[in-house]
C-alpha cells in the first residue's frame, strides 16, 4: 500500500482545476456526514440496548445536571 501524506493530498488538489476542487469537497463533506451520522446510529443503538439491559436508568434533566457538575 502507497503512503500519502497530508501535504501531498493538499499538494495534488491544489492542482486540481478549480470545479473539480469543489467537488472533492462536496465529496468529501458528504462521506464527512455519512462517516459522523453512521457514528451516531451506532452510539443510539448501544445506548438504547443499555437501556434494554438495565444498565442506566432514568432522570431528569435536573439530577443530570446536578451529577454533570459535582
Amino acid at each position: 500500500m502507497i503512503q500519502t501524506t497530508f501535504a501531498e493530498i493538499l499538494e495534488a488538489a491544489d492542482q486540481l482545476p478549480l470545479e473539480d476542487q469543489e467537488n472533492l469537497i462536496d465529496i468529501l463533506q458528504k462521506r464527512l456526514r455519512d462517516r459522523r451520522r453512521a457514528y451516531l446510529v451506532k452510539d443510539v443503538q448501544e445506548a438504547q440496548k443499555e437501556f434494554a439491559e438495565g444498565k442506566c436508568q432514568p432522570v431528569t434533566p435536573e439530577q443530570l445536571m446536578e451529577e454533570i457538575l459535582s
